[in-house]
């Protein structure tokens, strides 16, 4: 009963807004859509390739209270680089020409932060890739997450920002123009059957596609949870 109330909830506001992206793709062609989504990725890397400018490393403690240095793991860093990230793009907003940026996000949220420069706004989610370790696929988000946000609000569009660093014992240093940005609707679209989120590298060979079909690849692909 629990799931079925749970697919009800999500079919809902579904099947309602479904109409109005299709009417919003429709308005707008592939190449418009495409070349829209490309100039919103390169506005962002300029801005975060900025920004690692002012700080191109820091530590992360002092070596009294970590004297043996900190596992060099990707997952026990991630949250301090993406507050040093926005935070620094806050900070330095008036250089970077931009008004500025949000980060005050619930942990449910698909994006970190909201750049804003004048009426336009920027829904980010930064990653971080450890330079010295292996090239693996990562979760990227959650299938009924990412398809919610994106059939709920025409005007999304999600931009993910991916930092190369190097870690050393305290030390985290931003690798010089290592800052890698993608669209999720421009991934491969494959589904994680174990927790149903889509699973890529995030340096990938993008796959130009439409909003429409961008939803209706999650729908089909979602393992656990029916969208329809």
């Amino acid at each position: 009963m629990e799931i079925i109330n749970r697919r009800a909830r999500i079919a809902s506001p579904a099947r309602n807004l479904r109409r109005e992206n299709k009417n919003l793709n429709n308005k707008m062609s592939l190449k418009s859509e495409v070349n829209l989504i490309n100039q919103e990725m390169a506005v962002v890397k300029n801005i975060f390739l900025a920004t690692v400018n002012f700080i191109p490393s820091f530590n992360i403690t002092d070596e009294k209270i970590l004297p043996y240095g900190l596992r060099a793991h990707t997952r026990s860093i991630s949250w301090i680089v993406e507050q040093v990230i926005t935070q620094q793009t806050k900070f330095h907003a008036q250089q970077l020409g931009i008004t500025d940026v949000e980060f005050d996000m619930p942990d449910t949220c698909l994006h970190d932060c909201v750049i804003i420069v004048g009426e336009k706004r920027y829904f980010v989610n930064v990653k971080i890739h450890n330079m010295g370790g292996k090239k693996n696929k990562n979760d990227i988000s959650a299938v009924e997450k990412l398809y919610m946000q994106y059939t709920t609000n025409p005007n999304y569009r999600l931009i993910y920002a991916c930092f190369g660093i190097n870690f050393q014992n305290l030390t985290i240093s931003f690798q010089n123009e290592a800052v890698h940005v993608f669209s999720p609707q421009f991934l491969p679209i494959y589904v994680n059957p174990r927790n149903d989120k889509i699973q890529s590298y995030y340096h990938h060979e993008q796959i130009y596609r439409s909003r429409q079909d961008f939803l209706r690849l999650l729908r089909e692909n979602s393992r656990s949870i029916v969208l329809e």
